[in-house]
């Protein structure tokens, strides 16, 4: 798909989130229209759509032509307890509704030509100190198993000729939302630090990048299955705890010992907070992209001035 495609409508559900709102507003900038799947009331450019109700799913020539669909919904992964309620959650919000949208546009006439999925990182795993990228084996564990399902579901897409992209997030940087955002209170009243040893690697893009490599990786015909949505230049927790406080003119003095963490949040602690994942961008460097902010200096700077 070339630049000149989306003069047509881009399909994008979990509009309203961080990563989709940045969407949205760089499509409107380049005068792309998007088609937004909500589960509210519909406004203007939007349709009503619960993954769980066929019923809901009435609307199918309104899809027809989409240039792409970019598939952003999804409960979080990380920031609260894995309860097997929770779990069932997070399934139905990710698996189940990828599946729900593969097989919707799969059904078109006219479908589109490439279906981005988000997916994490999580799907490497806790792996030390070791390099992944797009071609290294998935890692073990609850999250890991998630995130393979989790792109397994799109599969009815990949099966009706279309580009199926899973675009792999590490921690997406941004003052208005996600890690980052929840980080900030602590860190500016210097009650910030390291999580547990910190020696554990952190895989980080900042928001601007994630939204650029997003449209980037939809313009690129060449590149297809697992993308990797992270920064160049990974760091330790201990290292991005030292610069985020340097950056804020603040100590970093208070870390949150790993029995803590694990007190608080259980299997989530050991497999989000805790584990390991040093994950380069290897298939997005091969096609050109060029990082804006490939530094975390650079990153917390654009982000926080």
């Amino acid at each position: 798909m070339d630049a000149l495609a989306f003069s047509q409508t881009v399909l994008v559900s979990g509009a309203s989130g961080l990563l989709g709102a940045g969407l949205r507003h760089a499509l409107e900038v380049r005068r792309i229209p998007t088609l937004q799947l909500i589960r509210g009331v519909p406004h203007a450019g939007q349709l009503r759509w619960n993954p769980a109700d066929s019923s809901t799913m009435g609307y199918r020539d309104a899809l027809e032509d989409c240039a792409a669909a970019v598939h952003l919904s999804g409960a979080s992964l990380v920031g609260r307890r894995w309860t097997a309620a929770y779990r069932r959650e997070m399934a139905a919000s990710r698996i189940g509704s990828t599946l729900a949208l593969a097989r919707l546009i799969a059904g078109l006439r006219r479908p589109p030509a490439t279906l981005a999925v988000a997916s994490a990182i999580g799907i490497y795993g806790n792996r030390g100190d070791e390099l992944l990228d797009e071609s290294s084996a998935l890692g073990d564990g609850y999250l890991a198993e998630l995130c393979n399902d989790w792109e397994a579901a799109a599969e009815p897409a990949r099966a009706a000729g279309i580009r199926v992209m899973h675009l792999r997030f590490g921690v997406v940087l941004s003052r208005h939302g996600g890690a980052l955002a929840k980080m900030l209170p602590l860190f500016r009243l210097g009650l910030g630090g390291r999580l547990g040893s910190g020696r554990q690697w952190m895989s980080w893009i900042s928001l601007n990048d994630a939204i650029h490599a997003l449209l980037f990786a939809l313009e690129t015909p060449t590149l297809d299955g697992p993308v990797n949505m992270t920064a160049p230049e990974p760091a330790r927790n201990a290292e991005f705890t030292r610069v985020l406080a340097e950056h804020l003119r603040r100590p970093a003095l208070l870390p949150a010992p790993a029995f803590a963490l694990r007190l608080a949040f259980g299997q989530m602690a050991d497999e989000a907070l805790l584990a390991s994942a040093r994950v380069l961008p290897a298939k997005l460097q091969s096609v050109g992209f060029r990082f804006a902010h490939p530094t975390l200096q650079q990153a917390l700077e654009a982000e926080l001035g």
